[in-house]
């Protein structure tokens, strides 16, 4: 086993480059998600092989294999990475306006659409050397992402955590009617049932909470359309009888794009609850901490922006 001064043979830059490949498996995407060259990371590969005394990686096809060995060292890794990031993090002072570091969020396709443009221009402003990486992780990916560290921060709904994951409840989810038409007035729930309905899903799922709410009401809607992500409602719904149903940060990003306009649907819908989680061993690192803040304000900003009654005929503004 190896002992406290057999650590000064071992680079740390040597160890990211491992676990970074034991994500990518793949020498180009290695490098660019760690903005080094190819050369960079083939010699960093040459020197681990020397370091553990194995081949850790095996080409098969484009994809690079890990050994056994390689698995086993991975596995004691990542946890041990996160303690050396966490200590370093707390004798370091953090100064957002010249921080350099990377930072890797996860986001869900709704909070991409409608937080990620306001976080990146407020980002700009005060942290303008920082580089974010962003990663699609809706609520199902997160406890994996968050597990392995390919993300040190998620923001989305979320369902069971690691046990090396913290949570903080953001705000409640709150569904509105989404549509393009010229007509006047809020839809009624007999014409909220007549009108073919367009569905969000990653994963293809073409009923949700409103069909379950329709249910208990004996009953249901006309879904025609189910697509991936939130960026291609506007287009899709422009000029058509489509509607949607979508949470209402969605709706505000989206109000006035296309003739889009929200409203209240005309039943009631269930709240769920957007979330903040992230790795406890970045809990008291200062530039997370201070990225998480920044996230949580400018959700609670979005928050305090009134629904308006559906009772309404024009369309609300969302805040700038």
């Amino acid at each position: 086993m190896m002992n406290r001064n057999d650590l000064r043979r071992a680079d740390i830059n040597l160890l990211i480059v491992f676990e970074t490949m034991m994500h990518e498996r793949n020498v180009s995407r290695a490098g660019e998600k760690l903005f080094l060259g190819q050369p960079t990371i083939s010699s960093a590969l040459a020197r681990l092989r020397l370091l553990f005394d194995d081949p850790l990686f095996v080409r098969t096809g484009r994809v690079m294999e890990p050994t056994l060995r390689a698995q086993e060292i991975f596995s004691h890794l990542t946890p041990a990475l996160d303690c050396i990031a966490s200590a370093l993090g707390c004798c370091q002072a953090f100064d957002p306006a010249s921080s350099e570091a990377t930072v890797h969020l996860g986001l869900s396709d709704d909070v991409e659409y409608a937080l990620l443009p306001h976080l990146l221009r407020r980002l700009r402003a005060e942290a303008p050397h920082m580089n974010l990486v962003v990663r699609r992780a809706d609520h199902w990916q997160m406890t994996k992402m968050l597990l392995s560290g390919e993300i040190s921060l998620g923001i989305s709904q979320t369902l069971a955590l690691p046990a090396n994951a913290r949570r903080k409840s953001l705000r409640s989810i709150r569904p509105m009617l989404l549509r393009a038409d010229g007509r006047c007035g809020a839809l009624g729930l007999e014409e909220f049932c007549r009108r073919p309905h367009a569905v969000i899903s990653s994963m293809g799922n073409t009923v949700d909470d409103a069909d379950r709410a329709l249910s208990q009401l004996g009953r249901q809607r006309r879904v025609v359309l189910t697509v991936p992500q939130f960026s291609a409602l506007p287009v899709l719904l422009a000029d058509s009888d489509l509607i949607a149903i979508v949470p209402d940060y969605v709706a505000q990003a989206m109000d006035g794009k296309d003739g889009l306009r929200a409203e209240v649907a005309p039943l009631a819908l269930p709240q769920q609850e957007l979330s903040m989680a992230w790795r406890s061993a970045t809990h008291n690192d200062p530039g997370e901490r201070w990225l998480r803040s920044r996230c949580s304000e400018l959700l609670s900003e979005q928050a305090a922006t009134p629904i308006r009654s559906a009772t309404v005929n024009p369309p609300f503004r969302a805040v700038a």
